[in-house]
C-alpha cells in the first residue's frame, strides 16, 4: 500500500508538470497584485527606514549612557554597551530583511510599480 501511494504521487506530478510549466503569469495580478504592490512598496520605502531610523535612536541612547550617564558606573556602562550591540544586531537584521524584501518584489515583477492605495495625511 504504501508503495502503492508513492507511485501514485510520483505518477500524478508528473501528469500535472504540464500544467505548472503552461501556467501564465499575469503582470498585474488583479487586486492581489496591486494588494502585494502596495505591501511591498510600503515596507521598502516606509516601515524599513522607520525601523532603521528607531536603531539609530537606540544606538545613540546606548553611546549616551555608555560614555556619559556611566562615567564611573560598571552597571550603567554595561546597560549602554548591551544597547549598542542589540542596535547594531538589529541594524544587520533590519538590513537582511530589506536585501529580502527587495528580492521578492524583484523576482515577483512588483518592482518599480507605483503606489496606489497607501492613504496620505
Amino acid at each position: 500500500m504504501k508503495k502503492f501511494l508513492t507511485h501514485a504521487a510520483a505518477s500524478a506530478s508528473l501528469l500535472l508538470t504540464p500544467f505548472v510549466t503552461f501556467a501564465q503569469f499575469a503582470p498585474s495580478g488583479g487586486n492581489f497584485g496591486t494588494l502585494l504592490t502596495d505591501i511591498l512598496n510600503f515596507s521598502t520605502s516606509v516601515l524599513i527606514p522607520f525601523i532603521l531610523a528607531i536603531g539609530f535612536l537606540v544606538f545613540v541612547w546606548g553611546m549616551f549612557r555608555y560614555f556619559i550617564a556611566g562615567g564611573a558606573d560598571e552597571g550603567a556602562r554595561e546597560n549602554g554597551k548591551n544597547l549598542m550591540i542589540y542596535a547594531t544586531l538589529g541594524f544587520v537584521l533590519i538590513i537582511i530583511f530589506w536585501g529580502v524584501i527587495n528580492l521578492l518584489a524583484g523576482s515577483t515583477g512588483f518592482s518599480n510599480q507605483s503606489l496606489q492605495n497607501i492613504p496620505t495625511v
